[in-house]
This record gives structure tokens, sequence and C-alpha cells, in this order.
């Protein structure tokens, strides 16, 4: 499960840290930057992270995926500008945060989100 939480995180990260580097590229600042990335990157990650990786088409679950996301990005946050701080530029600091958020991501998700589908995943093993 998690290589392929690796494998669609690889595509929903291409996307965020695209529209990253252009909004900063236009004049953005990182802060503002990284918020309409995450918000972007939150809408279309809900459904591929949820079907392809968690099998759960719950759309219930987006509050959760949200609350999860809002701590992720304070944490983020923290991160790039610490290495701002260290002399990285936006980009790199960026960059260099992704690795951090992919993994807090993922167990967030696994152990908060979408828990009740890899519960109800494991009940339906139990059964067979």
């Amino acid at each position: 499960m998690f290589l392929k939480f690796i494998v669609v995180g690889t595509l929903n990260t291409a996307f965020s840290y695209g529209l990253y580097v252009f909004l900063v590229s236009v004049g953005l600042h990182y802060s503002v930057a990284n918020l309409v990335a995450l918000v972007a990157g939150i809408l279309f990650g809900f459904k591929t992270q949820g079907v392809l990786v968690f099998k759960s088409y719950n759309n219930r679950l987006l509050l959760r995926f949200v609350a999860v996301w809002g701590f992720i990005y304070v944490i983020g946050l923290a991160v790039i500008g610490a290495m701002m701080h260290m002399g990285f530029n936006a980009y790199l600091a960026g960059a260099a945060s992704l690795p951090f958020t992919a993994v807090l991501s993922y167990l967030c998700q696994r152990h908060f989100v979408f828990r009740d589908a890899l519960a109800g995943k494991a009940l339906k093993r139990a059964d067979s």
C-alpha cells in the first residue's frame, strides 16, 4: 500500500509543486503560493489517494482530509521557512520539504482519514 501511495503521491506532488513553482515565479510570496498549491492539491489528492490507494469512495471524509492537510500545511510552511532562514531559496526549500510532508501525509491518512476504510478491508479479509 505504501508503494502505491508513493506513486499516486508523486503525481499529486508534481501537480502541487508545479503550481507552487509557477506561483512563486510570477511573484507570489512563498506562503501564499504554498497555500494555493495545497488547496488545489487537496482537492485533486482527496480522490486520487482515497480511491487509488485506500479504496475509499466516501466523500464525507473530505473534512478529515482537509484537517490533516491543514496540519501538514503548517508543518510544511515551518520547514520551508526554516530552510529559507538557513539560506535556501523558496524553490529549493519547497522541494526539500516534500519528503517530510509525504511521510507525514501517509501516516495521517492511514491512521486518521481512511482508517475506517482500512478497517473494513481487514474485516472483509477476516470474514473470508
